[in-house]
């Protein structure tokens, strides 16, 4: 036979349970809030970039090579500066230079159609990312695990699981379903200032005969530029996959980004960053 509980222990048993469905929903609807919050930041950035140049320093087989980054009539152009942190030879430059002034030229006798052509080209491989950070809200349930510091600013941190039921829009996204993550989210600004993510089981490309396969990941740090614009300051990825599902290939990036500044009209600009 069970006996009767108190009324009074009946009062603080469903306190308790009020107290405990409250703070759930409290953390959830402050998840909800972030990740909202983010979204919009990472929407204003996308459409910032390309308004500013900058330098990147790419690093493969152990070797580094910088380019500067300038927009020249709606679409970038990438002019190598600097292999292994030591400027070009005069020839190099010199050579670097000509290709550049032959791309300008081209580009400014293009026809209404090629430029359009060009351009939308460059708008297509920016929505298709824009979509990927899109749905990485879309993909994830995320978990709140608190605050901390990263550098000189106070961050959130959470935690991202595929979402059971999510269905991808597109090929590319379909190895979102088969990854976990950890942003860190700045507290002030909703900037994702850091965001790691791994492969954690095998996933099939449609339309590709080709498997995603666990020891993939990626590392995205950002940083500010202006008010407002923050910027990648740092990818690494290395991803390994299954061609045909027999062969193995591995594929890494290692990409560092600085010196940032408004794109002049010209196009054109001067290595001066660091290499």
């Amino acid at each position: 036979m069970l006996v009767a509980a108190h009324p009074a222990c009946k009062i603080m048993y469903l306190a308790v349970l009020c107290i405990l469905s409250l703070t759930h929903a409290s953390a959830q609807d402050d998840v909800r809030t972030i990740m909202q919050h983010s979204v919009d930041a990472n929407r204003t950035d996308w459409q910032a970039a390309p308004t500013y140049d900058y330098f990147e320093r790419d690093q493969e087989n152990g070797e580094t090579r910088t380019h500067e980054v300038t927009m020249i009539l709606g679409s970038p152009y990438e002019r190598l500066v600097a292999v292994n942190g030591e400027p070009l030879t005069v020839d190099q430059q010199v050579a670097e230079q000509h290709k550049l002034d032959q791309v300008t030229a081209r580009r400014q006798q293009e026809s209404s159609e090629q430029r359009a052509q060009r351009v939308s080209k460059y708008e297509k491989d920016r929505k298709r990312d824009q979509l990927l950070m899109n749905e990485l809200v879309k993909a994830f349930d995320f978990k709140l695990l608190g605050q901390q510091k990263l550098g000189a600013y106070d961050v959130y941190v959470l935690t991202a699981t595929p979402r059971v039921g999510y269905e991808p829009p597109n090929m590319e996204a379909q190895v979102l379903t088969a990854m976990e993550g950890k942003l860190w989210i700045d507290k002030n600004t909703f900037q994702w200032m850091k965001v790691e993510a791994r492969v954690i089981h095998p996933v099939s490309i449609e339309g590709f005969l080709a498997r995603v396969e666990p020891g993939t990941h990626f590392e995205l740090e950002k940083m500010q530029v202006t008010n407002g614009v923050w910027l990648p300051k740092h990818f690494q990825m290395k991803s390994r996959a299954k061609i045909f599902f027999l062969f193995n290939h591995s594929t890494q990036a290692d990409e560092t980004y600085f010196d940032y500044h408004p794109s002049p009209s010209d196009g054109h600009g001067s290595f001066q960053g660091q290499h």
